[in-house]
């Protein structure tokens, strides 16, 4: 009989610019957002680029949410990136806890065409969930990494029934392959992804798009 080999994920250079070069590229508003976060915040880096902003547009498109939660707003780029494919009446609430990175949100947010979908909450995510009435149709989890499974388990308590929770950087740059670490933020996602995938509450997938894509959604 024939041994069939799984397929293993590409990881070559230059694979990731490939990605890119074939996503469909951001609007020139989203472009000189990324310029200016680039020029004055710090950690620019935290951005999601195009890739994963596309990934989470088609994902907010085929779900419909009449609520998204967008933990982590940095500079706004992927809160407007998914404001674009909202459904009418559709609203997105994204939490920002640094007044700065808040204050770039903002100004971006209002000179938008989505001003109106979009509210800019600030303080601590976890007070701001609990603060929110469900139920949550699609969450997006892009902050500190510490808290992750804090902000997972109050999502998913709001969840709705074919909600699903999107969590960015699972993969830590391939450093999750090195749970000694001394790194803290690898660490607290090490045990985050363990936990996920031993939940019975929900099914997972992780995805080894740009720096992990880990989709989560409850099953009955």
């Amino acid at each position: 009989m024939k041994v069939v080999t799984p397929l293993k994920s590409v990881n070559l250079p230059g694979i990731d610019d490939y990605a890119a070069q074939h996503t469909t590229p951001d609007p020139a508003a989203m472009t000189a957002l990324v310029s200016e976060t680039y020029e004055t915040l710090d950690l620019p880096e935290m951005l999601s680029g195009p890739v994963v902003a596309r990934l989470l547009q088609t994902l907010v498109h085929a779900i419909r949410p009449q609520l998204v939660v967008d933990v982590g707003t940095y500079s706004g780029y992927s809160a407007l990136s998914m404001a674009a494919a909202l459904p009418p009446g559709g609203r997105i609430v994204t939490c920002e806890l640094d007044a700065g990175r808040a204050g770039v949100a903002r100004r971006h947010i209002d000179a938008s065409p989505y001003a109106d979908r979009i509210t800019l909450a600030t303080g601590r995510a976890l007070q701001t969930l609990s603060s929110l009435e469900g139920p949550f149709d699609f969450v997006f989890i892009d902050a500190d990494k510490v808290s992750y499974y804090d902000y997972f388990q109050a999502a998913l308590r709001k969840l709705a029934p074919h909600g699903l929770i999107a969590c960015d950087n699972t993969l830590r740059e391939g450093e999750i392959l090195n749970p000694d670490t001394d790194d803290s933020g690898t660490r607290a996602m090490c045990a985050f992804n363990d936990a996920v995938v031993n939940d019975p509450r929900v099914s997972c997938v992780l995805l080894p798009v740009r720096d992990g894509i880990s989709l989560i959604r409850p099953v009955s």
